[in-house]
């Protein structure tokens, strides 16, 4: 069973290199900005399965804190495409 953790976590980091793809070569500023927080979102679900497969915690703190600075940056880019930053 714990193996099916790290075979999705390999998957999630699998579709996470594809939308670096995206990230780079993005038609425009917002395909960039939504591809980089698609790839934050599933980098911190590949780490809670790890932390689920291994039963270590740390992987947990790791990815509640690039989660949270995943989501500053999203703002911090909004408010720029905005133009009030």
């Amino acid at each position: 069973m714990k193996e099916i953790f790290l075979y999705a976590a390999v998957c999630f980091i699998v579709l996470a290199l594809t939308l670096f793809y995206r990230l780079i070569k993005g038609p425009s500023v917002v395909d960039r900005a939504v591809s980089a927080d698609s790839i934050d979102i599933l980098s911190d679900m590949a780490l809670i399965l790890f932390a689920l497969y291994s039963g270590r915690g740390i992987y947990l703190d790791i990815a509640l804190v690039t989660a949270v600075l995943g989501f500053i940056g999203s703002v911090l880019v909004a408010r720029y495409l905005e133009g009030r930053l």
